[in-house]
């Protein structure tokens, strides 16, 4: 299991296009992803579960990734999550 704190870098926050593609990117991936804000966990591979976190620019969430491929998950959604989009 592998566990990554990041932050926000896209300027709109996670609203439904950042959302969707975040979906994207987490789907690739066999390993189970997760992303926490303050006290919610939510699956990182359901739109409506990520739409519900809310997230907004500069806040802090933690990933986690487990199984297979959870190195090469976590490091693809840390890249995005740091874009400028």
């Amino acid at each position: 299991m592998v566990t990554k704190k990041i932050t926000i870098k896209i300027p709109t926050g996670l609203e439904a296009r950042p959302v969707a593609l975040l979906v994207q990117v987490a789907s690739r991936y066999e390993s189970s992803v997760f992303v926490e804000c303050e006290d919610k966990k939510v699956n990182a591979k359901s739109i409506m579960g990520m739409m519900s976190l809310g997230i907004a620019a500069g806040e802090e969430v933690t990933v986690t990734a487990n199984g297979n491929d959870e190195e090469e998950a976590i490091e693809n959604i840390e890249k995005y999550l740091s874009s400028k989009e």
